[in-house]
């Protein structure tokens, strides 16, 4: 009978699934940059004719932007999806578009000249009311894809090529009047509003000149994977933004020039703009597609940042939002069928061996070594632990020695893991010299666990420094002493009269 009833109560029991510990995990470094550069709406996404090479945004309000693809440009609204205006006379491949003119590189400050460059390897000036050349020079030894003019002098400006040069010319005199060597094609340039500081781009690198000091490099950045396209500044001068064939723009902070965020996208990006006061992000890709995601507006942005509300229930639009059930009412409830994972399966057959070697596998024990420790802990607590690990081959002991190598100093997983290595060296003690791939993973082990008991020790030095430091900082509060002497009950008076005076003689 005792018998019977042991069965019954061991088949009611239901078994539980090994239990993964979760550890936190450290989220995204939250900053103003975040906050600022995230807070856009989903992009829109116009189909072009072709490539976007060029967009380049109006000055003056409302403020639109020019988007050259193939052999057209189109002229869009700040919000408008379609072109409010369409140039399609060109025979062949528009590069770029600038507002006021077509095709054509930039407009010096008094807007009554433009810059040309060509695969000629020559960049000319020309007047716009009389329709002539002004000058012309040809510097360069192969093609020129970038210029910029300066806007503080109609005389100044500047040229990159694909023979890695970049050269300030200056209208007056027949010649460039400084080079520089930026050592990759240059794609893009950027002057600074005040025009001391030139920025380049070429290759995977991003370089700061000085012009002030006669183009001394400041800063090489290279932080994108492909070729870096386009250049682009914020609104107010303090971030700097570059796009690349690898898919992403980077913005950096110009003060120290490091990465302060990432926008990825779903093409290589040829071209870049950025509205006035940074109300839009405009990005033409290789695949035609033109991206534009606008700023959200204050309501909006309270809007996304408080939480969603939750659902109602189907139950709630059934019944009704205050249904009550009543006290007669059944409760009928469907079964959840239990999923067990495959270790858990072998647990459950009480498979010790192959359960630990489902969780060693490689995929687990590399991408998700939690679940490798929870049940090494599972079977510590069964008391099966050293079953587990026995009766292994070579490979098999090198699979948990490895293991034990890659996560044993990992103060989430070393409490459980002490353990299975102390197991380990008494059961395969005595095979120790016969392996020569075990013997080094067991020195490799050794090496480990003496460099981190070397780190210990440092850190409580270094724990006892600063507490030394911490204390002498503090500032020492006087003891208030009472008008009795708590030694003899004597007064201060009376101590000091008792006191013998010593005369000298």
């Amino acid at each position: 009978m005792f018998e019977s009833i042991f069965v019954v109560s061991t088949e009611m029991a239901s078994f539980k699934p090994t239990k993964i510990q979760v550890y936190p995990k450290l989220g995204e470094k939250v900053t103003q940059d975040t906050l600022y550069w995230k807070n856009y709406k989903a992009p829109i996404q116009i189909k072009e004719f072709g490539a976007i090479t060029s967009i380049d945004y109006a000055p003056v309000a409302p403020h639109n932007f020019a988007v050259t693809a193939f052999t057209r440009i189109h002229i869009y609204g700040p919000f408008s999806q379609e072109p409010v205006k369409t140039f399609t006379r060109f025979k062949d491949t528009a590069y770029c578009g600038r507002f006021r003119a077509v095709h054509v590189t930039d407009f010096t400050s008094d807007r009554y000249q433009i810059l040309t460059g060509s695969d000629d390897y020559s960049c000319r000036l020309w007047d716009i009311p009389n329709s002539t050349e002004l000058t012309s020079y040809q510097e360069h030894t192969d093609y020129i894809r970038c210029g910029v003019t300066s806007k503080l002098s109609r005389d100044l400006f500047i040229t990159g090529s694909y023979d890695h040069t970049l050269k300030l010319f200056d209208a007056r005199v027949d010649k460039s009047v400084m080079t520089m060597d930026h050592g990759q094609p240059v794609e893009s340039l950027l002057l600074y509003p005040s025009e001391g500081l030139l920025v380049s781009a070429g290759g995977r690198y991003v370089k700061v000149w000085d012009l002030l000091k006669g183009g001394q490099p400041l800063v090489s950045l290279k932080n994108h994977h492909k070729t870096v396209t386009c250049l682009c500044l914020s609104s107010n001068g303090q971030r700097l933004l570059s796009a690349s064939l690898d898919r992403h723009v980077k913005v950096y902070n110009t003060t120290n020039y490091k990465v302060v965020h990432n926008f990825d996208y779903a093409a290589s990006i040829l071209s870049l703009a950025l509205a006035p006061d940074d109300e839009s992000i405009v990005v033409g890709m290789t695949n035609s597609i033109l991206s534009i995601k606008h700023r959200k507006s204050p309501e909006e942005s309270k809007e996304f940042s408080g939480h969603q509300r939750r659902q109602p229930s189907y139950r709630v639009f059934v019944k009704g939002k205050n249904y009550v059930p009543k006290q007669d009412d059944y409760l009928v409830s469907k079964p959840v069928k239990q999923h067990l994972t495959k270790y858990d399966k072998q647990l459950k057959k009480f498979n010790v061996s192959k359960a630990l070697d489902t969780a060693l596998e490689s995929w687990t024990r590399l991408r998700k070594p939690e679940i490798t420790v929870a049940v090494i802990k599972e079977l510590d607590r069964r008391g099966t632990l050293k079953n587990a690990l026995a009766g292994r081959d070579e490979q098999g002991v090198s699979q948990l020695l490895n293991f034990l190598i890659g996560n044993l100093v990992d103060p989430r997983f070393a409490p459980v893991l002490v353990t299975a290595a102390e197991m380990i060296l008494d059961i395969y003690q005595s095979v120790i010299g016969q392996s020569a791939v075990v013997d080094r993973q067991l020195l490799r082990l050794q090496e480990l666990l003496e460099r981190e008991i070397d780190y210990q020790q440092e850190l409580l030095e270094v724990l006892g420094m600063l507490d030394t430091m911490f204390a002498s900082t503090l500032p020492r509060k006087e003891v208030p002493c009472s008008a009795i002497s708590r030694s003899n009950g004597l007064t201060q008076g009376e101590a000091s009269t008792s006191v013998p005076q010593l005369q000298a003689t």
